[in-house]
């Protein structure tokens, strides 16, 4: 007997409930393959990592166009049968305008979720000044509005990441981000205890969205207990595949040895997970 369909409103309202209340973990696919396999290990929604699609794609993070990260979008939206949340850079516009018209494409992609960066490309001034940023994410939530989609709009501070680590900048930028529709908050990079609490502080009752990107003091329950509301990876699990891969691929090249093979998944259990496809 076939699953009842799950319509994009469906996984749009379970996207939301999954922000009101707990703690839940959200990790980042980069393909179909990788977002089945997460989505069969139970996790509730699935987030995109720009850097894991680009890697993917042979390219640097950041360097996909944005009609290529469109498609991406709308195949993972098509795959899944949880939410998705878009990892949408600085919304591929220079522009308030052309934020506004890339979030309403990416709104018709059918995604739950998608976030929006004031960082600025611009190594000299690695962040968009505040009013600017404010104006860009204020178009998004607009943009949203019009469409009349009820997509979560994830506000990012990439200051930490950025070379800007100034905890007081960051939560004067979260806060104007939350002022100006953001329904989530985002740091990626803050990593201590007392950064992250004080964001939480900060931007309550509004939910926050900690990166966890390698190996880290704090587990799930941690995170929970700091008033964390989701968890998200990045390109951390496509760095994990990748490590994996020419770990092998290396020992082959450098040795003539087959060494690094003797760990891989057996090819009847893969088959075994995507046997019944999307």
């Amino acid at each position: 007997m076939n699953s009842p369909a799950i319509t994009v409103d469906d996984k749009r309202r379970t996207f939301r409930r999954l922000h009101e209340r707990g703690c839940f973990v959200i990790p980042n696919p980069w393909d179909v393959g990788s977002a089945l396999a997460l989505q069969s290990l139970g996790f509730p929604a699935l987030a995109t990592t720009s850097s894991g699609f680009a890697w993917s794609q042979g390219r640097a993070d950041g360097a996909m166009p944005r009609d290529r990260v469109l498609e991406h979008l709308q195949i993972l939206v098509a795959t899944a049968r949880v939410p998705i949340n878009a990892d949408f850079e600085s919304g591929y516009a220079a522009t308030a305008a052309g934020v506004a018209e890339n979030v309403r494409r990416a709104v018709d992609t059918g995604v739950a979720g998608l976030s929006i960066e004031d960082a600025s490309g611009v190594a000299t001034e690695p962040l968009y000044a505040l009013d600017v940023a404010v104006e860009r994410l204020r178009a998004a939530r607009q943009a949203i509005d019009r469409a009349g989609a009820d997509v979560l709009l994830v506000g990012r501070s990439e200051g930490f990441i950025r070379g800007r680590p100034d905890l007081d900048e960051t939560i004067r930028r979260l806060r104007a981000y939350a002022s100006a529709g953001a329904d989530c908050l985002y740091a990626p990079g803050i990593r201590t205890r007392e950064q992250i609490a004080a964001v939480v502080e900060a931007v309550a009752p509004k939910p926050v969205n900690v990166l966890i990107s390698g190996t880290s003091e704090f587990a799930v329950s941690d995170l929970a207990a700091l008033g964390v509301r989701r968890i998200s990876v990045g390109g951390a699990l496509a760095r994990a595949a990748w490590t994996g891969f020419l770990s092998a691929a290396r020992r082959l090249a450098a040795d003539g040895r087959f060494d690094g093979l003797g760990s891989a998944m057996p090819h009847a259990e893969l088959d075994a997970l995507f046997g019944g496809g999307p």
